[in-house]
């Protein structure tokens, strides 16, 4: 079981998960290039992509391969889905933008630069922590991720994220696919999830209740349990709405 996380975090924020799961499944997590651990390292989708493919091959056995991802990490899931279609037997693609915004990229691309030194500053990390639903707990591994991100590394990321858009081999992926996103989260986030719910025929979406951007960090129990479920006896929470 592989777990992706998003953008401006690391491998800390599936902690949680990681617990409930570990004893049932050998767990990865991995930092994502120019995150946490691999903080060094440039980002992109399709590098990030073809280099957990490679380490998946590389660790794999006969038993079913599951990945998680959530926000920037599940954009990589996609893209991973769409390079070897059969090697993933169970996507969860939590909170997913794949809705290109190009113009609006560059529209707002001198903003994220005037405002990146905020990012070393902890009363706005703070601020952030609490949209993200980052705990107490958590808040000094995230304002440390935050603070130690390069300005090139969050023009890496921010453009990949805003011009990300379903693969053309997407279809083809053969394993069973969850694809999940926040009521309350933004328009373009429900419209993405419907719309890679869609472009597969083995992907099942749903809407969680009373909930932004980040379920798993939000509700772990929920989410633990949600996805167990959906591995192990194929049923979902009754009170998601299906795409």
């Amino acid at each position: 079981m592989m777990f992706l996380h998003g953008g401006g975090v690391s491998g800390w924020m599936w902690d949680e998960q990681v617990k409930y799961f570990t004893t049932k499944y050998h767990c990865l997590v991995p930092d994502l290039p120019g995150h946490g651990k691999s903080k060094h390292d440039s980002f992109s989708i399709d590098d990030s992509a073809q280099r957990l493919i490679q380490l998946i091959n590389e660790k794999k056995n006969d038993k079913p391969i599951i990945v998680i991802g959530f926000s920037l990490g599940a954009q990589v899931l996609v893209r991973m889905l769409s390079i070897q279609p059969h090697l993933i037997n169970y996507a969860i693609i939590n909170s997913a933008l794949t809705k290109p915004m190009p113009y609006s990229a560059k529209l707002t691309m001198p903003l994220f630069k005037l405002s990146f030194p905020l990012v070393k500053w902890k009363s706005f990390a703070k601020l952030q922590a609490k949209v993200l639903y980052i705990k107490e707990n958590q808040l000094d591994l995230y304002y440390q991720d935050s603070s130690e991100t390069s300005l090139h590394t969050f023009i890496q990321v921010m453009q990949e994220n805003m011009s990300f858009s379903i693969p053309n081999d997407f279809y083809k992926a053969g394993g069973k696919i969850l694809v999940t996103v926040g009521e309350k989260e933004k328009k373009i986030m429900r419209k993405s999830a419907s719309e890679l719910t869609h472009a597969n025929p083995n992907a099942t979406g749903i809407v969680i209740p009373k909930i932004g951007h980040g379920i798993s960090l939000a509700d772990p129990t929920f989410f633990n349990h949600l996805i167990d479920d959906w591995i192990t006896k194929q049923i979902l929470p009754n009170r998601v709405t299906i795409i």
